[in-house]
This record gives C-alpha cells, sequence and structure tokens, in this order.
C-alpha cells in the first residue's frame, strides 16, 4: 500500500509532540486499523483472482470488480487520515504499524522524534537518514530529562 506523503513543514519539542498525541493517536489508529484490513482484503482478492480467467458480464467478475472498486475506495480513506497528520507537520511512515515521525532537532542537528501506536508518549528519536532501525531513547539528564523541558530546539520552517 504506498502512500503520497510530503515532508512535514515544522519542527516540534517533545512537548508539543506529546501534546499532539491525543489527536494523531486518535488518527493513526484510523489509519492502523483500516490499512490493516485493506492489506487483508486485497490480499483476498489476489488469491481469487489468481490464475481466473476474468470476462465482463460474469457475475463472478462483476463481483472482483466491485470489490476492487470498494478497496479503491477504501485507499483513499487511508490516504486521507495520512494527509491528516501531514496537516498536523506530522510524518506517517508505516501505515500497517503505526509509526510517526515528529521533525525535531537535537544539539542543532534534524532529526525526528519517533512515536509508535501503543507507545504512551514520544521517549524516542532518530536521524534523519536513520529510520526505525536507528531509534535512540531521548536524552536523559542527572535531574529530569532536559527533552521534556523542552530543551529540544523549536523552529518553524
Amino acid at each position: 500500500m504506498t502512500l503520497r506523503l510530503q515532508s512535514a513543514s515544522r519542527t516540534f519539542t517533545v512537548e508539543q509532540a506529546n501534546a499532539t498525541l491525543p489527536l494523531v493517536r486518535a488518527i493513526t489508529k484510523d489509519l492502523v486499523d483500516l490499512s490493516r484490513q485493506l492489506a487483508e482484503r486485497k490480499l483476498q482478492l489476489a488469491e481469487l483472482v489468481d490464475g481466473r480467467s476474468l470476462r465482463p458480464g460474469d457475475l463472478y467478475t462483476d463481483e472482483l470488480l466491485e470489490s476492487k472498486k470498494d478497496v479503491e475506495k477504501e485507499l483513499a480513506r487511508v490516504q486521507g487520515f495520512a494527509d491528516e497528520l501531514l496537516e498536523l507537520g506530522v510524518e506517517p511512515k508505516s501505515a500497517l504499524d503505526g509509526l510517526i515521525d515528529f521533525p525535531s532537532s537535537l544539539d542543532g542537528r534534524p532529526v525526528f522524534l519517533c512515536w509508535k501506536l501503543g507507545e504512551p508518549e514520544v521517549m524516542y528519536y532518530h536521524e534523519r537518514g536513520a529510520g526505525y532501525a536507528g531509534r535512540k531513547p531521548l536524552p536523559v539528564t542527572p535531574d529530569t530529562s532536559a527533552v521534556r523541558k523542552g530543551e529540544l530546539e523549536h523552529s518553524c520552517l
């Protein structure tokens, strides 16, 4: 399932990212639920069509084509959820896993704050080119979390 994505146009502090999580969480849950349903439906359709000759006017063919149209409509809904997230300034990275990146900066370098559906708050970051595999816990100072006090740089592009 390929979504049309664009880069977000703002950056977030950890506090700002966590403040948007209730809305991001709700949209991401809808995105994940529908994406998983669609992935299953597409797989089922592929199995039904596999090796079968489809003929216009045939009831089975017509049913399959109607199911394919339904899948395309639902795919447009998935894209709508992804667009909503982009409008908030975040970047959906996996519709099936609920991975969301919040553009940010750390020590003057651009990074992504990384959140996954099911996590209680933003607790990780990764370098811009590293992706999910490069996730690291947010830095902590001895007294309290520096980043949770808003010490990640914030700028609007």
